[in-house]
C-alpha cells in the first residue's frame, strides 16, 4: 500500500470531501435528533409547547390589546402561528449549532473530517421541530375552518429558504462560540431581540413605508411573509421588493458564514 502526502489537497478537495463523508451526516443528524427524542416526551412536548404558547401570549397582546390589525378573513391566533414556524425554526437551529462543535470535541480532534457537517447536521433537529408545529397548525386550521389555497404547494421552497437563512448566521456562531466561549450568552439575547423585530407577532401591512427598506434587511422577514403567503392562501401579501431584499441578504449571510467558518476551521482541534 502507497501513502501519497499532497500538500493542499484537502483544501483543495474540501467540497468534494462533504459529499464523500454524508454517511458521517446520517450518523450525526440521527444521532441529534434520537438524543432530543428518544425516551422522552419533553423533547416532543417542548416542540409543541413552546410556539404554541409564545403564539397564545402574541395574540393576546398584538391581537386583543395593540389591536394591531390582520389581513381579511385570517385569525390572528393563525396569523401568529404561521409566522412562529419559520422563527422558531431559525431559533432552534441557532442554538443547537452554536454548541455544536464544543459538544464534539473528541471527534473534532482525533478525526479529520470536513468540519462544516458539525453544526449543518443540527439544524436537523430544527427541522424536525419545524414538522411536529405543522401537526399543530394543521389543527388550528381545522378548528377555524380555514382552507390554504394552491400557494400551499411552494411552502417547501420557503422550508429550504428557512433553511439557508439560519445555516449562515449559524456556522459564523458557532465558528464564534469555539474561539470567545462566553460568546453563547450572547445567543439568547439575539434570539430574543429578532423575535420582536421580526413579524411573528404581527402583520409586515403594519410597517411604516418609510421603514420598510431597514425593515426588508431582516433576512427572516421573506421568509415568515412567504410562509404566511403559502400557508394563508395568498391572503397574507408577499411584498416581492422586501423578498428580494431579504433574498440578497441570506445569500450574504451564507456566503459570509462560510468564509469565516472556513477561515477559523483550521484551529477547531487547537482551541477546543
Amino acid at each position: 500500500m502507497e501513502l501519497i502526502l499532497e500538500s493542499g489537497r484537502t483544501e483543495r478537495h474540501y467540497w468534494r470531501d462533504l459529499w464523500r463523508y454524508r454517511e458521517l451526516f446520517q450518523v450525526l443528524a440521527w444521532r441529534d435528533v434520537a438524543v432530543r427524542y428518544k425516551q422522552t416526551y419533553i423533547g416532543v412536548a417542548w416542540a409543541v409547547i413552546r410556539p404554541f404558547l409564545t403564539m397564545v401570549v402574541f395574540t393576546v397582546i398584538f391581537g386583543k390589546v395593540a389591536k394591531l390589525p390582520a389581513p381579511s378573513a385570517v385569525p390572528y391566533a393563525l396569523l401568529v402561528f404561521a409566522g412562529m414556524l419559520p422563527w422558531q425554526f431559525f431559533a432552534t437551529a441557532l442554538g443547537e449549532a452554536s454548541n455544536s462543535l464544543i459538544g464534539n470535541a473528541n471527534l473534532i480532534s482525533k478525526v479529520y473530517f470536513p468540519r462544516l457537517i458539525v453544526p449543518t447536521a443540527t439544524v436537523v433537529v430544527a427541522l424536525v421541530d419545524l414538522l411536529i408545529s405543522f401537526v399543530i397548525l394543521a389543527g388550528m386550521m381545522l378548528w377555524y375552518q380555514f382552507i390554504p389555497g394552491w400557494q400551499l404547494l411552494l411552502l417547501p421552497v420557503f422550508v429550504l429558504l428557512a433553511f439557508v437563512a439560519s445555516l449562515g448566521p449559524s456556522l459564523w456562531i458557532t465558528a464564534l462560540n469555539v474561539k470567545y466561549r462566553d460568546f453563547r450568552y450572547v445567543i439568547p439575547f439575539l434570539v430574543q431581540f429578532g423575535l420582536y423585530v421580526s413579524p411573528v407577532g404581527f402583520s409586515s401591512g403594519v410597517v411604516p413605508e418609510k421603514w420598510r427598506l431597514l425593515y426588508a434587511l431582516n433576512p427572516m422577514v421573506g421568509v415568515i411573509d412567504g410562509f404566511r403567503w403559502c400557508i394563508l392562501g395568498g391572503r397574507a401579501p408577499l411584498d416581492m421588493t422586501s423578498f428580494g431584499i431579504g433574498l440578497a441578504v441570506i445569500v450574504f449571510f451564507l456566503w459570509l458564514g462560510i468564509r469565516k467558518f472556513r477561515q477559523m476551521e483550521k484551529s477547531f482541534a487547537d482551541l477546543i
